[in-house]
């Protein structure tokens, strides 16, 4: 039987709410592992296979297949979860603060005592993490293909989770700087240059519309069966063959709108574009032909994530593009600074 260790935090109106949580324990030495989704309380996939997850490691533990731990959050945030306004649910950033969920966590671990709600919680959430030697983060983008973001130190042994998961693609990062929870987890490990019995990433579980029985099943089997490949289940299961592509995050390249407006994909996701070739297109004024901008891809690359909606505004980003040279746009620090 799972052990229940949530913990609680206040919400904005200073009242208990909880963070579930569960460790599945091992009858024998073996590494400590800490899955968690929803950090982004608007990005659900991870949730769904998470929670599917769990119902396997029940009966590895009950079988006595486990090695060391697993300690899973299915749903990490629940200040953002309760979000919502006309409608929509707005997880990605703090209503009341306009903060980033996923950004400054390593402040907030810092602290003596957090100031704020948010800061508490992200104390909370990385004190239950710091012991673990294998941290996956699940997340999911606007509309994308799957993907592994993951720093360069786990790389290339980071391959066989991105082949578990059939992730098309791998970004290959160095520095953040906006204290991102993998971030906050892997400082020490980096500073003190102990990364090689360890792992940390963020898996991209495709786009926010992506929740359904076949994905979630599809992953939370990807995902055992690499924790079986990790020696932390004993479960005899073939690796997976799945080609993933690697590329530099300094190459990947952002579209971004230069006007508002209606906007139209004229490729899907995964296709091959040539640079120089128009991918979409954004019409301003509806009535008015003039009023179109035509979007061309800055290099040769496969679409990999677009803007979810088809109504923009000025500098959102568009889209997301791999790429083979250093972006003329990269300035250095996060994929996504907001």
């Amino acid at each position: 039987m799972a052990q229940d260790v949530s913990f609680e935090v206040r919400n904005n109106n200073g009242e208990p709410v909880q963070v579930g949580a569960w460790r599945f324990e091992g009858g024998r030495g073996g590494p400590k592992v800490h899955l968690q989704a929803g950090v982004h309380a608007d990005e659900i996939a991870g949730m769904l296979v998470l929670h599917l997850l769990m119902q396997r490691l029940e009966v590895a533990e009950s079988q006595g297949r486990l090695n060391g731990s697993v300690t899973v959050v299915p749903q990490a945030n629940p200040l953002g979860i309760g979000q919502f306004r006309q409608g929509r649910i707005l997880g990605r950033f703090h209503d009341a603060s306009g903060q980033n969920f996923n950004r400054g966590f390593d402040r907030s671990a810092a602290m003596p005592r957090p100031s704020t709600n948010v800061q508490e919680w992200q104390q909370k959430l990385v004190q239950l993490a710091a012991p673990a030697d294998v941290m996956l983060d699940l997340h999911t983008d606007d509309e994308a293909l799957p993907y592994l973001y993951v720093h360069r130190s786990f790389w290339p042994r980071g391959r066989e989770l991105a082949a578990a998961l059939r992730m098309d693609l791998a970004i290959i990062w160095d520095d953040g700087g906006d204290g991102s929870f993998e971030e906050t987890i892997i400082a020490p490990w980096l500073r003190d240059g102990t990364t090689g019995q360890r792992l940390a990433a963020t898996l991209e579980l495709r786009g926010q519309g992506d929740v359904s029985d076949r994905f979630a099943e599809q992953d939370a089997q990807g995902l055992y069966a690499w924790l079986c490949g990790q020696g932390i289940i004993d479960d005899a299961l073939a690796p997976a063959d799945w080609a993933v592509e690697a590329v530099e995050m300094g190459h990947m390249e952002t579209i971004v709108a230069p006007q508002p407006g209606v906007l139209i994909f004229e490729k899907e996701l995964g296709d091959q574009v040539e640079q120089g070739q128009r991918f979409a297109r954004i019409l301003r004024r509806p009535g008015d032909p003039s009023s179109e901008v035509v979007l061309y891809a800055e290099q040769t690359g496969r679409l990999v994530t677009r803007y979810r909606d088809r109504l923009i505004a000025r500098g959102m980003g568009v889209a997301k593009f791999t790429g083979s040279r250093l972006s003329r746009h990269w300035s250095g620090g996060l994929l996504d600074p907001n």
